[in-house]
């Protein structure tokens, strides 16, 4: 004989203050915990998206980022020429020879400095990046010193809006348009001419080369004819898994933190469902006897209150998802510690994230409830009586 669910539930709408501030303590607890998968998980979708399955990022061996990497023009030839890289409709070459710098521009809402990544790229960069779409303006001309900025550089920095000036490596340069990136990194970038800035920063060699794989099979062939080549000290990488590894640092601290801050936190939220629990066993002994002397045994009154519990944690944990979708209307933007950079991302939620809060929460329902409903099951039934 099992005891009704109705019963279970009425016992909480009973005590609606209780339960509000103990499913309120709970609330708070998931909506830390699922705000950090959120931003690991907007943060991480951000520089994946980034880059393309077929595209192929080149970069001097070890080097980590484009920033800190060299590719001589030589070696930059080389790879041009590999029989794995794609061509278009003309005939050309799929292949963007790009020059990556940092520069410091003031915010707009506070006017303190942040870094920048100019990216220098060529003919083909854009083609490289079917996600790129010009939304305001125009794109620059090769050989002339206009650029375009990314939606978030556009939107949050000093002179990066459509027609204004920047100046960095002694010139001035024009803002022709602004593009969106399908939320990737790239729209935390200003682009211009590869040549055109390399001059500008006297700089002789390139930071990488892009190229597009004829067929997605033919990456292990070009990786090794790249590797192992004497005149190269190169290595390629899937532009994906390239990019995924930029925000392995700040993705690995915010889980860190996120974990850290969950358990402190839950601590407390179990301590509250554990004195709700008890306050209920107290307030209800008399109820616990007459039930016991009805026939139901010690295992129903100990799986009443532990559905209790787990039903005072559900909905705390429902109500923390709810707020926690909330975040996905914010963007915010961090430096980059791969790269040294600003980095702009959202809140992302989904089905993975929505079920690991859950349980999360019940698990806290769980624990919280586990003592207290033993406690009720182990009363003796003539002494719960004569409690009323």
């Amino acid at each position: 004989m099992k005891i009704p669910f109705s019963y279970i539930a009425r016992n909480l709408l009973t005590r609606k203050l209780t339960t509000l501030l103990t499913a309120g303590g709970m609330a708070m607890v998931v909506f830390v915990f699922a705000t950090v998968q959120m931003l690991d998980q907007g943060l991480n979708q951000t520089l994946v998206d980034t880059g393309s399955y077929d595209n192929v990022v080149v970069t001097r061996r070890s080097a980590g980022t484009e920033v800190q990497s060299g590719v001589e023009r030589p070696q930059a030839a080389i790879v041009e020429t590999d029989p794995e890289v794609a061509r278009d409709g003309a005939g050309e070459r799929l292949i963007s020879k790009e020059v990556v710098v940092l520069v410091t521009l003031p915010k707009r809402d506070s006017g303190k400095p942040s870094n920048v990544i100019v990216r220098g790229i060529g003919e083909a960069g854009i083609a490289l990046r079917p996600q790129v779409e010009i939304s305001e303006g125009r794109m620059f001309r090769p050989g002339s010193s206009e650029i375009i900025a990314g939606r978030n550089i556009a939107e949050r920095f000093n002179g990066a809006g459509i027609g204004e000036t920047l100046r960095f490596g002694l010139r001035e340069w024009t803002v022709v348009g602004v593009f969106d990136a399908g939320n990737s990194g790239f729209e935390s970038e200003i682009w211009g001419d590869a040549v055109q800035l390399m001059q500008a920063f006297r700089r002789p060699v390139y930071s990488s080369v892009v190229v597009k794989l004829a067929d997605g099979r033919g990456f292990t062939a070009l990786k090794e004819r790249i590797e192992s080549d004497p005149r190269l000290t190169l290595e390629a990488k899937r532009e994906t898994l390239f990019y995924a590894e930029q925000s392995a640092l700040l993705s690995n601290f915010i889980k860190i933190l996120g974990l850290s801050l969950s358990v402190i936190f839950s601590i407390g939220a179990i301590i509250g469902a554990m004195i709700t629990m008890y306050s209920s066993v107290a307030n209800r002994t008399a109820e616990i006897g007459t039930l016991r002397a009805l026939g139901f045994q010690k295992k129903n009154i100990l799986a009443a209150f532990l559905v209790e519990a787990l039903l005072l944690a559900a909905i705390g944990g429902v109500a923390g998802i709810a707020l926690a979708s909330l975040m996905q209307l914010m963007t915010i933007s961090t430096m980059n510690w791969q790269s040294f950079s600003e980095l702009a991302f959202g809140f992302t939620l989904n089905l993975r994230i929505v079920v690991n809060s859950l349980l999360f929460a019940l698990a806290m329902g769980f624990i919280g409830g586990f003592l207290p409903a033993a406690r009720a099951a182990r009363l003796n039934i003539v002494e719960a009586l004569r409690a009323a």
